[in-house]
C-alpha cells in the first residue's frame, strides 16, 4: 500500500462520502472507490459499512485511520526535515594533523560565513586513520597531507606544501646558513608517527638520497615536536606552514638543506561512491577557490 492510498482513505473518513472526498482531492469518484477497494482487498477486511447510501467506519477502519493519520503526519515531517537539511545540512570533515593546525580552521571559518546553518564536525588524525574513516563512511570529506592508495577513494590535489628542517636557537645548526645533507646523520630527530603523511614524505626523500637518521622521539602532533625542538632535544622536518609563527617570532629556526627539498601536495579525498549533498559540494567548491 502506498501513501496515496492512505491519503484517499483519510479524505473519505473526513468526509464520510466518496464524492466529497473525490472533490477535495481533485480526483474522480471511481478512482477514490478503487483505492478504498484496494485497501480492503489488501488487508482482507472491510473498512466501511455501506448502509442506505451512507458510509460508516468499521472497527478495523477506525484502527487503520489512526495509523494512516500518523503515517501522513510522519511523511509531512520527513518532507520538512529533508528540505531543511537540503538548505542547511551537516558535513563530517576529516583532517590530518598538519592540515588541521594550519589550513582547515580558515577553510571552515570562510565556509561558515557563507553557509552559517551547515553543521560542521571535524575529526583530526593521521592520514591512515582518515583513510579508514572514509572507507567506513565515518567521514564525508577530508583534507590530508599523506598519500592514500585505496582505489575506492577519490584524490583531488588541493594545495602545495613544503617541509622544512627546524632547529632550536641554541642548536649548532643555528649558525650554519645551509646544512650539508651528511650532517643530518649526526643529529637526533623528533618525528611524526607511522601513518603520518609528514613522516612518509620525510622518509621518502631521505631514503631516495641514501640518508639515515636517528629517531629519538615519536610524536602524533606538531605542537609537541615544536616544543621539543625549541628545547634543544633534537631537530625535525615539518610543514613550513605549521612553524610559520614560531620561525617569525624567533623561537625556531628553519634551515635550508643543500640539494634537498621536501615538497608535497595536500589532497582533498572522499569515497568514490559517496553521495555529495549540496553542502558538501559547496565546501569542495570553496576549497577550490580559496587561497590560503
Amino acid at each position: 500500500m502506498t501513501l496515496r492510498h492512505f491519503k484517499i482513505f483519510v479524505a473519505v473518513c473526513d468526509n464520510m462520502n466518496m464524492t466529497a472526498a473525490a472533490e477535495a482531492l481533485f480526483m474522480s469518484q471511481s478512482a477514490v472507490s478503487q483505492a478504498i477497494a484496494e485497501l480492503e482487498k489488501h488487508y482482507g477486511i472491510r473498512l466501511f459499512e455501506r448502509l442506505t447510501r451512507k458510509l460508516y467506519l468499521t472497527q478495523a477502519g477506525e484502527k487503520l485511520l489512526s495509523y494512516a493519520r500518523h503515517m501522513i503526519r510522519m511523511n509531512t515531517d520527513i518532507e520538512k526535515d529533508m528540505k531543511a537539511l537540503h538548505n542547511s545540512g551537516s558535513i563530517s570533515l576529516g583532517t590530518s594533523v598538519t592540515v588541521g593546525s594550519s589550513v582547515l580552521p580558515q577553510l571552515v571559518s570562510a565556509f561558515k560565513r557563507l553557509k552559517p546553518k551547515v553543521l560542521i564536525r571535524v575529526f583530526e588524525g593521521n592520514t591512515k586513520q582518515i583513510e579508514n574513516r572514509i572507507l567506513h563512511d565515518q567521514t564525508d570529506i577530508a583534507i590530508v597531507e599523506g598519500d592514500i592508495f585505496s582505489p575506492d577513494i577519490v584524490n583531488m590535489p588541493f594545495m602545495d606544501d613544503e617541509l622544512v628542517l627546524i632547529c632550536g636557537v641554541r642548536h649548532r645548526f643555528s649558525a650554519i646558513p645551509v646544512i650539508e645533507p651528511q650532517e643530518l646523520k649526526k643529529e637526533d630527530f623528533i618525528s611524526r608517527e607511522n601513518g603520518s603523511g609528514t613522516r612518509k614524505t620525510f622518509e621518502d626523500v631521505m631514503s631516495a638520497n641514501d640518508l639515515s637518521w636517528n629517531e629519538v622521539w615519536t610524536c602524533n602532533n606538531a605542537d609537541t615536536i615544536k616544543m621539543a625542538v625549541a628545547e634543544g632535544l633534537g631537530i625535525s622536518v615539518i610543514s613550513k606552514r605549521a612553524v610559520a609563527s614560531e620561525v617569525k617570532s624567533g623561537i625556531l629556526l628553519a634551515k635550508e638543506i643543500k640539494g634537498l627539498r621536501f615538497d608535497r601536495k595536500f589532497k582533498m579525498v572522499f569515497h568514490k561512491n559517496k553521495y555529495l549533498t549540496e553542502a558538501m559540494k559547496n565546501f569542495i567548491t570553496l576549497c577550490a577557490k580559496i587561497n590560503i
